[in-house]
C-alpha cells in the first residue's frame, strides 16, 4: 500500500468527502454500499467496464488474475439490477490473491462467500441472476463515469460503511491535507466539548466550518 493511500485509510468516506467539497471535487458514488457492516477497503483503481451482449453473446471475464493485490476492483455494469458480475469464484480468487475489494456499480451474488470470507464488496445490492450471455466485459482498465464522477485507472477508491468516494490521482495529495485538517479539527472538538465547552464555540475556535466550505483561491 502506498503512503497516500495509507494515509486516506483511517479518515473514512465522510471526512474524505468533506475534503473533495472543499476542493470542489466530486467523488461520492451514489447508492453502493458494503454488502457486510463493517467492511472496509482502500487501493488504487483497476477497472473494468462492461456492456450488453450481442448475439455473439460473451462472459464476464477472466481479469482477476491481472489485478495488482493492492488495487480495489472497480466494476461498471451500468447499475443493473437484473444481472451479476461478480460471484462465488471471483469472491474466492480475489481473496486468495489479497485483492483490496471489488466496488460494483450493479449487483453480486454468492453473498455467503462474502461473509465466509470476509473479503470487502460494495454494491447497488445482490440477485443471483448470472450475466453470463447477457453481458459481456468490453474493457479492461479505462476510465469509467459515474453520473457527475469520472474515475480513471490509478485514482483512490475508500470504502466503509458509509459507502464509497473515489480520489482523484492528480489532486490526491491536496485531498490528503484537507481531509486531515478535518480530521484534527473534529479530534480537537470532541475533547474540548468533552470539557464542557458549548459545540458552537469549540466549532469556532477550530474553524470547522471554514474547513468544510469551498476553498477560494
Amino acid at each position: 500500500m502506498d503512503d497516500v493511500v495509507a494515509a486516506l485509510r483511517p479518515l473514512g468516506t465522510s471526512t474524505i468527502s468533506d475534503a473533495l467539497d472543499r476542493l470542489g471535487l466530486i467523488g461520492q458514488l451514489p447508492k453502493v454500499y458494503p454488502v457486510l457492516q463493517g467492511m472496509r477497503t482502500a487501493g488504487r483503481v483497476f477497472s473494468i467496464q462492461y456492456e450488453p451482449v450481442d448475439a455473439s453473446g460473451g462472459t464476464v471475464g477472466d481479469y482477476i488474475d491481472d489485478v495488482p493485490s493492492e488495487d480495489v476492483l472497480v466494476l461498471d455494469n451500468a447499475a443493473r439490477t437484473d444481472v451479476t458480475v461478480w460471484g462465488d469464484i471471483l469472491t474466492s480468487v480475489a481473496h486468495a490473491r489479497g485483492i483490496q475489494g471489488t466496488v460494483i456499480n450493479g449487483v453480486c451474488r454468492d453473498t455467503d462467500r462474502i461473509h465466509e470470507l470476509g473479503y470487502p464488496v460494495f454494491s447497488v445490492g445482490r440477485w443471483m441472476r448470472t450475466g453470463k450471455d447477457r453481458v459481456r466485459m468490453s474493457a479492461v482498465n479505462v476510465p469509467l463515469t459515474f453520473g457527475d464522477i469520472r474515475v480513471l485507472p490509478g485514482d483512490i477508491a475508500i470504502g466503509d460503511d458509509d459507502g464509497v468516494v473515489f480520489v482523484p490521482a492528480a489532486r490526491e495529495n491536496e485531498v490528503v491535507e484537507a481531509a486531515l485538517r478535518i480530521a484534527e479539527a473534529e479530534d480537537t472538538i470532541r475533547g474540548v466539548v468533552a470539557g464542557g465547552v458549548r459545540l458552537d464555540e469549540a466549532r469556532s475556535k477550530a474553524g470547522y466550518h471554514r474547513l468544510q466550505s469551498l476553498q477560494t483561491r
